[in-house]
């Protein structure tokens, strides 16, 4: 499930990319739909078609650019997403890439599952080796306890959730088990994927690090909807054998996980974002699947 994004174009932000030394010759600004901690357009000068990302740091949710163009450019270099081209400080430019930016329905189609889940396999395996200066990490629990901090700090209207779902979110910590961290995406929206007509492209690493693959494959399944035989098939693919019992538990509880992240971070969005959006609404949402997931889970554990 994706949160609707805002369109609107600012005529300083298009001054400001306009005005970077990177163009050659005439340049064309227009908006880019999507992100919603980032600002996205797009520029065609004599060199060709690029994407510009604009956006500060955001603490609440431990959003780094710097290692955002790292991880960008480790993942440019692995050959799962597109060159940076252009980096100062809240600006990042990339290569445009002509292509069709999958949805969740996409995904859920065996043969693009199988290609997307090759992409990410790829990215997990092949990005630490081009890192250099930074190793960003996304520990989805801690995350969690973050964001708890966070809606205490800002008298969130979800404080009275907060001591059921960190409960559970203890509980799953416990059940996702001890795992070898991957560099992982964190944020496998459909929307963040693309293809070309030949190939996939991944993009989007400003939640990139280190972290259990268990969360991306869980993210993947709870972000576009998979049923329970295409989660099942993800995780046995992955591992190139069929999983036991407590590797499939472990992979529920990171299902949870994933749902439990995206509403969390939605009312950290309420207190936080002044975009016009109705977080309150995609909390209430995302909230009520963690809730699903989390009772099926428990009834799982025969609890």
């Amino acid at each position: 499930m994706a949160a609707p994004v805002p369109t609107d174009a600012s005529p300083q932000e298009i001054a400001r990319i306009a005005r970077l030394s990177c163009w050659r010759g005439r340049v064309e600004v227009a908006p880019l739909s999507g992100g919603l901690s980032n600002r996205n357009y797009t520029v065609t000068d004599a060199g060709g078609r690029y994407v510009v990302r604009l956006g500060s740091d955001v603490p609440e949710h431990g959003i780094v650019r710097r290692n955002e163009e790292i991880s960008s450019r480790a993942a440019a270099q692995a050959g799962v997403s597109p060159h940076v081209t252009h980096a100062e400080p809240g600006v990042l430019v990339f290569r445009f890439v002509a292509g069709r930016t999958l949805t969740a329905g996409d995904v859920r189609a065996a043969a693009m599952l199988s290609r997307v889940l090759d992409l990410v396999k790829r990215a997990h395996e092949a990005i630490p080796g081009h890192l250099i200066d930074a190793r960003p990490e996304f520990r989805v629990f801690q995350v969690l306890r973050d964001y708890a901090q966070t809606l205490r700090r800002g008298d969130s209207r979800m404080m009275p959730d907060l001591p059921r779902l960190m409960a559970a979110a203890k509980n799953l910590e416990r059940a996702s088990g001890p795992s070898e961290p991957v560099f992982a995406h964190n944020d496998l929206l459909a929307a963040n994927l693309i293809d070309d007509g030949k190939r996939l492209w991944l993009i989007d690493w400003e939640y990139g690090g280190f972290n259990s693959p268990l969360f991306d494959l869980g993210n993947l399944a709870s972000n576009n909807e998979l049923p329970p035989d295409q989660a099942d098939f993800l995780l046995a693919s992955y591992d190139g054998r069929a999983p036991d019992a407590a590797r499939r538990r472990a992979f529920r509880a990171m299902i949870c996980a994933s749902l439990l992240r995206e509403a969390m971070w939605s009312m950290v969005q309420e207190i936080h974002s002044r975009l016009k959006i109705d977080y309150p609404q995609y909390t209430k949402d995302n909230l009520a699947r963690f809730d699903a997931a989390w009772a099926g889970f428990q009834e799982t554990e025969g609890r």
